[in-house]
């Protein structure tokens, strides 16, 4: 490839989380012959609601080389196990996805085929006992993940919940830190070839015209380059997903540093809790069809556990996506390519997938249709993979008690997940696609945890001898008990390696 044919100029339009996670994964992964330049204007503010991650943020962090202690005490970050549902089957019920595997080793084979055998024997088991993570999360504990891949620490997964805004902002300084330019602006007009359409500058409110070779919309929800200028198209999956409000608002943290996300079902939606160390974060999302405004604020305000820090957001959205999430010269990326409700902390892992396919499907000024269309295409199935999985939860409950509940239960559900279920129901097999984020471990607490039972197990596991699997299985639960036993305190743990921050509250 000739010298001509290179790109040399990458402008960011908007900073965020989003704008500044691709600037420094852009400036980490590609050489100094780029040019990367992001655009943002302070008066312009972000959404920063999103607070927790899934395990693929360790991978993001440690491409990017940060260190992990400084990166919890810059954005008050604390540990995530998993995610801890109620009244999402029915009223009064509970469950918890964790993060990492369930059983222990890997010669402990089919798992979940023997946990089916066992339990339609009369084992009665309970699937948590069998998660190291779940456990932990239980104990308020946690620790580090093994490398050694013998040891059952191995299978420990974990991530984050931390302020998206703080993050934003370190990123930033990483980032400029490699040699990335940040202009303060408003873009007030998009200029674009007259002949192709692509877009060739950006103008700001002061004047000043900004020229780029590649440009990445990371503008939010208004998408201002891929929406506003290319008329990229919005594909709505609100008859699916109905919420299209939330309210979210900061609290004191007067509960326990708990390492896992809440998510609580309440009349038209549900509402998270997310500990920091300097405070909690909290929001009810919501369908406008079943409740007022007003109505959820203060449903929201009357399920803290604290006073509120401040005045509550409200925040508008249409699930879905672009139609083309990549077009032309602009590649958009985070909250401009869609949205997602964050009942699975999916938002921040999408920036990140989005990256990391960019980076495989980079570029040169030719801007291949066949690149452009594979790119798109992956990040859809990777979309519609989140979405059926959210539906999931949704769908598969049992509650009547208010009008959100009967139509989600009774709404048709995509051809996708129906395949899942069904296939699920008769022997407890899964369809894991090779390039899905979800894992075994969520589709199975989640099925489970919704009451979508198996009718059997696989006839693989028929003959095996059960007294040799129920040993197998006292003996993992016993293992587990005892390494969780041995971890520290959350906090504890927070405090011996460094990651406390200054103002992190007292516990």
């Amino acid at each position: 490839m000739s010298d001509p044919d290179w790109i040399q100029k990458i402008v960011i339009v908007g900073g965020g989380s989003a704008g500044w996670m691709t600037a420094a994964a852009l400036a980490r992964g590609l050489d100094r012959r780029y040019q990367i330049q992001v655009v943002e204007s302070q008066d312009i503010g972000v959404v920063g609601v999103g607070e927790a991650t899934i395990p693929p943020i360790r991978l993001f962090n440690a491409m990017l080389g940060l260190d992990e202690a400084e990166f919890m005490r810059e954005t008050q970050a604390t540990y995530k196990l998993g995610i801890e549902f109620k009244n999402w089957g029915g009223l009064g019920a509970r469950y918890f996805h964790p993060f990492g595997a369930y059983g222990l080793k890997a010669e402990m084979g089919h798992f979940f085929q023997y946990f089916l055998k066992l339990d339609r024997e009369g084992g009665a088991l309970a699937l948590d006992d069998y998660s190291l993570c779940a456990q932990a999360a239980k104990g308020g504990r946690f620790d580090r993940q093994s490398d050694d891949p013998r040891d059952p620490m191995s299978i420990f997964g974990s991530a984050y919940h931390f302020d998206t805004i703080l993050y934003g902002q370190y990123l930033r300084r990483f980032a400029q830190g490699l040699g990335v330019v940040r202009t303060e602006g408003e873009v007030v007009r998009v200029d674009q070839d007259t002949e192709t359409g692509f877009v060739t500058a950006v103008r700001l409110k002061s004047g000043q015209s900004i020229e780029g070779d590649l440009f990445i919309d990371c503008s939010g929800f208004k998408g201002l380059l891929i929406e506003q200028t290319l008329k990229a198209g919005y594909e709505d999956w609100s008859s699916y997903l109905p919420m299209d409000r939330a309210a979210a608002v900061p609290c004191a943290l007067n509960g326990p540093l708990s390492p896992f996300t809440t998510s609580t079902a309440r009349e038209a939606g549900w509402q998270w809790r997310i500990p920091l160390q300097h405070r909690v974060g909290n929001g009810y999302v919501y369908s406008s069809r079943f409740i007022s405004d007003d109505a959820a604020v203060g449903t929201l305000l009357g399920n803290l556990e604290s006073e509120p820090l401040a005045e509550p957001r409200l925040l508008r959205f249409v699930t879905g996506r672009r139609r083309k999430i990549w077009d032309k010269n602009v590649v958009a990326i985070g909250l401009s390519s869609g949205f997602l409700e964050p009942l699975e902390s999916t938002s921040i892992h999408l920036i990140q997938a989005s990256i990391n396919k960019l980076l495989q499907h980079f570029p040169d000024r030719r801007f291949s249709p066949a690149n452009r269309e594979t790119f798109n295409r992956r990040i859809h199935a990777d979309m519609e993979t989140i979405r059926d999985f959210l539906i999931l939860h949704y769908h598969a409950t049992t509650r009547d008690d208010a009008g959100l509940w009967s139509y989600v239960r009774t709404m048709p559900i995509p051809d996708s997940l129906a395949h899942r279920i069904a296939l699920f129901r008769e022997s407890g097999q899964l369809v894991i696609h090779p390039d899905e984020m979800f894992t075994p471990t969520s589709w199975l607490a989640v099925l489970l945890g919704q009451n979508i039972r198996p009718q059997s197990h696989t006839p693989l596991v028929a003959g095996h001898d059960s007294q040799a699997i129920a040993q197998g299985f006292r003996n993992m639960k016993a293992q587990i008990i005892g390494r969780v036993g041995a971890m520290p305190s959350h906090v504890d743990y927070l405090r011996r390696h460094g990651m406390w921050a200054a103002a992190a509250v007292a516990a």
